[in-house]
C-alpha cells in the first residue's frame, strides 16, 4: 500500500544551485478553507463617517491658544498692523491708539518678547511725533534691551532724551549697541553718539545707493533737529522725502520722513 503523504507539493522553483525545491503546505491548514466565513462587523453609518474628528477632539492649536491666549496675540498683531497703516497715512494719534491696544491685548508686545512683530519700535516713533518723549525713550530702551544690535532705536532714544534733558545729557545716557552692517547707519550712529558734522554724513553717501542717500539725509536732518537747527533739518528731511528711495520705497522710514514733514508743516511735494 502506498504510504500516506505527510506533505503536498504546492509548487516548485529552481534554486540558485540548480536543485529543485518543494514548498510544503500543512494539510491541517486546509481545513480553514471549509470553515464558515466570518461576517464583517456592521459598518458605521454614512452620517458618522461624514463627521470630522475635530468635532470630537480639539485641535492641538486650539488647546495651545486656550492655554496661551493665542487669539489675543493674533488680535494684538493685527492692531500693530493697523497702527502702522494709520501712521503711514499721517494719523499719528490713531496709530498710537492701535499700538496701545496691542499692548492691552498682549502686554508682552511692549517688552519685545513675542509675536511676528517682535517689538513696538513703531510705537516709540509715534510717541516722538506726539511730543511724548519720556514714554518714547522708555519704549526704545525696552526695545534695545531685547535687541542690543539695533542702531536706529538707540538713535531714537537719544532724540527723545535730547528733547527732555538736552543734547549733552542725552549723550551721556546714550545706548551703545552692536555694529550695524549698514555703513550709512554706522556713520549715523557715531554722529549721534560722539557729535560731528551732519554735512559729512550726507556728502559721504551722496553718490551711494539710493537707500544710503535717503538714510544719510534723514538722519542728518534728525541730528539737525536735535541741535535745534530747524532750517538745516528741513533742508535735509525734505531732500530725503524727494529722493528716489524716499518717494518710491515702501520702507516704513520713508513714510516717517513724510510724516515728519507733515508734523512740521513742511511741504514736500
Amino acid at each position: 500500500m502506498a504510504s500516506t503523504c505527510s506533505s503536498l507539493t504546492a509548487s516548485t522553483s529552481s534554486s540558485p544551485y540548480g536543485f529543485r525545491t518543494s514548498a510544503t503546505v500543512n494539510p491541517l491548514s486546509l481545513g480553514a478553507l471549509s470553515s464558515p466565513i466570518a461576517h464583517p462587523k456592521p459598518r458605521p453609518s454614512r452620517l458618522a463617517l461624514s463627521l470630522p474628528r475635530r468635532l470630537f477632539l480639539p485641535s492641538a492649536s486650539a488647546i495651545w491658544d486656550a492655554l496661551t491666549g493665542g487669539n489675543r496675540a493674533r488680535d494684538a498683531s493685527l492692531a500693530v498692523r493697523r497702527g502702522m497703516l494709520l501712521f503711514r497715512q499721517g494719523d499719528v494719534a490713531g496709530s498710537l491708539a492701535e499700538f496701545d491696544r496691542a499692548i492691552e491685548l498682549d502686554p508682552r508686545q511692549k517688552a519685545s518678547l513675542i509675536g511676528p512683530v517682535s517689538d513696538l519700535w513703531q510705537r516709540g516713533l509715534s510717541l516722538y511725533y506726539l511730543n511724548r518723549f519720556e514714554e518714547g525713550a522708555e519704549q526704545f530702551r525696552l526695545d534695545v534691551a531685547a535687541n542690543p544690535n539695533d542702531t536706529e532705536e538707540s538713535i531714537w532714544c537719544f532724540l527723545c532724551e535730547a528733547q527732555l534733558y538736552g543734547v549733552e545729557e542725552a549723550r551721556k545716557r546714550f545706548l551703545e549697541v552692536g555694529q550695524d552692517p549698514r555703513p550709512v547707519m554706522r556713520q549715523a550712529y557715531n554722529l549721534f553718539k560722539d557729535g560731528g558734522d551732519p554735512k559729512k554724513l550726507v556728502t559721504t553717501f551722496s553718490n551711494g545707493q539710493e537707500n544710503e542717500c535717503f538714510y544719510a539725509s534723514l538722519y542728518a536732518g534728525l541730528f539737525n533737529e536735535s541741535q535745534n537747527d530747524m532750517d538745516a533739518a528741513k533742508l535735509n528731511i525734505l531732500a530725503a522725502c524727494q529722493s528716489p528711495y524716499g518717494s518710491r520705497s515702501d520702507d516704513y522710514m520713508a513714510s516717517l520722513a513724510k510724516v515728519h514733514c507733515l508734523c512740521r508743516n513742511w511741504s514736500f511735494s
